[in-house]
């Protein structure tokens, strides 16, 4: 036991040195340093629990789902209430289990907001780097077009992308990434111009780098942890924006266990039957909460003006 701790102890000495002997050992104790401010947030530890145990139920869905989300019993489970026997959650109007659905819709929230933000967030990153750093005639063509985006409601302009594409689980990832990238191009932007004139630039500058190469592999890294932190904060956004479509039936298409759309087949019977459509909008509560706290914490943990202290 005492060697294990001393083991320990020699570790976190070697992370934590300030004059670490090589890049690798410098990136794990920044890394290690980041981890000890995030898990001091129990909050956050409680956001990335919840986000953890959402990634681990839609992984497994077809084996934690007790009955098949798109097929139930018309004849003997219609509007069962929770509790029911073989139905914890309760069954929806056409005899479904609500959980079972639930498990299921929990991949297509996954995939929403995986590929919004595989989409818009390099995109974002893109526009905002080129655009604070070259300056001039480009900033502010990349800047107005930026604004034009910023200038319509994420979900008017998302429903106006759908309404011309056409309703669909695709087409409604594409206008939500479409919608989404530009804030992040404005935190790019701002975070480039803090440092484009840093003596490092001008070092890398006379030592004959590209213009795409600075941006590419010297400020692009320099804007993730910013951007890390606002994708974070905006999955809640995403998923009320992707629930949003599906209730209006712009988004993920029946027999789909979409929640926006589970919610919006349940409005008819909100008053007697509750649970139909109050069982996914609490799904999409749990989840938003969960990405929020993930976010706050990450944005403490990620804060530079948190690293002397």
């Amino acid at each position: 036991m005492s060697d294990t701790t001393h083991n320990q102890e020699t570790l976190r000495q070697w992370l934590l040195s300030d004059r670490p002997a090589s890049r690798r050992q410098a990136r794990l104790g920044r890394a290690y340093i980041i981890w000890q401010r995030f898990s001091d947030n129990k909050l956050a530890l409680l956001g990335l629990m919840i986000i953890l145990g959402l990634i681990f139920v839609a992984i497994f869905a077809d084996q934690l789902a007790p009955h098949n989300p798109v097929q139930g019993d018309l004849r003997n489970a219609r509007l069962l209430p929770p509790g029911t026997a073989g139905y914890l959650l309760g069954t929806d109007d056409q005899g479904r289990d609500i959980l079972s659905r639930l498990i299921h819709g929990s991949r297509l929230t996954l995939m929403v907001i995986g590929l919004v933000a595989v989409i818009a967030a390099p995109i974002g990153l893109i526009v905002g780097t080129v655009a604070g750093y070259a300056g001039g005639y480009v900033d502010a063509i990349l800047m107005r077009i930026t604004d034009i985006f910023l200038a319509f409601p994420k979900l008017v302009l998302a429903l106006a992308l759908v309404a011309a594409l056409g309703p669909g689980i695709e087409n409604a990832i594409l206008a939500i990434a479409v919608t989404s990238w530009p804030p992040y191009a404005r935190i790019a932007r701002a975070e480039t111009m803090t440092f484009r004139n840093s003596d490092f630039i001008h070092a890398v500058k006379l030592m004959g780098a590209s213009p795409f190469r600075i941006v590419l592999v010297h400020v692009m890294p320099l804007c993730t942890s910013s951007l890390i932190v606002r994708v974070t904060l905006d999955m809640a956004g995403i998923i009320l924006t992707a629930a949003g479509l599906g209730f209006l039936g712009l988004g993920a298409q029946p027999p789909l266990p979409e929640w926006g759309a589970m919610i919006a087949s349940g409005r008819r019977f909100i008053l007697d039957q509750w649970w139909v459509a109050g069982m996914p909008g609490f799904a999409i509560l749990i989840v938003s909460l969960g990405f929020n706290l993930l976010g706050d914490g990450l944005r403490d943990a990620l804060d530079p003006k948190e690293a002397g202290q």
